[in-house]
């Protein structure tokens, strides 16, 4: 964390949006594991630059984007599915990022707030959870409830729609360049999470191989 500044509430906020992954939560280390797991079983590999390249993309989407730019005959849902797999066996090893944690529980009762994901709502629901603030959050928008995803604004924007806060009022805390693009798109106060917490890698020894 930076000695000289925290992460804080935009004086011109009404609502709060929080993306979920790398945001709240510090599960894009187990995420990059799983794809590159799913990967290695279909003969190519994916650099942690690639993979944070599309950082808030959906798995099903991401997955197509791989077929294409690695020109391998696989099925997408197959390969989602089985991703998904790796990660959700191993989401334990996450853990919450504290500043990002700090501001939820400071203004939950507060100011309405609501999560824009681009994962889907069974793991973003476990993996609020598991951080330890799945009760303060009443609207999650996730990968199947919108059309277009990050970098485009709809998830953020349907999530200002839910808590009824105009989206100039609304602050997105992100992690990922995706995310920041779609808060900047949907003319919200964006505010990039990354300068705030150290990442402290999972304790990937510790990951389960996944069989299926």
């Amino acid at each position: 964390m930076s000695n000289n500044i925290s992460l804080s509430v935009d004086p011109n906020a009404k609502g709060l949006i929080f993306d979920i992954d790398g945001t709240i939560s510090d599960t894009m280390p187990i995420h990059l594991l799983a794809y590159q797991q799913t990967a290695a079983e279909y003969g190519f590999e994916i650099t942690s630059e690639l993979f944070y390249s599309l950082s808030g993309i959906p798995a099903y989407q991401t997955s197509c984007i791989l077929k294409e730019k690695f020109q391998k005959d696989f099925d997408p849902v197959e390969f989602s599915q089985k991703k998904e797999k790796y990660f959700i066996d191993n989401i334990h090893l996450a853990e919450a990022i504290e500043p990002v944690v700090k501001i939820i529980r400071e203004n939950y009762g507060i100011m309405p707030m609501a999560c824009g994901t681009g994962g889907s709502k069974e793991y973003a629901l476990k993996t609020l959870e598991l951080a330890g603030v799945g009760d303060c959050f009443e609207h999650v928008v996730s990968a199947e409830d919108v059309e277009n995803h990050k970098p485009h604004p709809d998830t953020f924007l349907k999530a200002a729609g839910l808590i009824g806060i105009a989206p100039e009022y609304c602050q997105v805390f992100e992690d990922s360049k995706l995310g920041l693009q779609a808060a900047r798109a949907a003319g919200m106060i964006a505010t990039d999470v990354t300068p705030f917490y150290n990442v402290k890698i999972c304790k990937l020894g510790n990951v389960k191989n996944v069989k299926m």
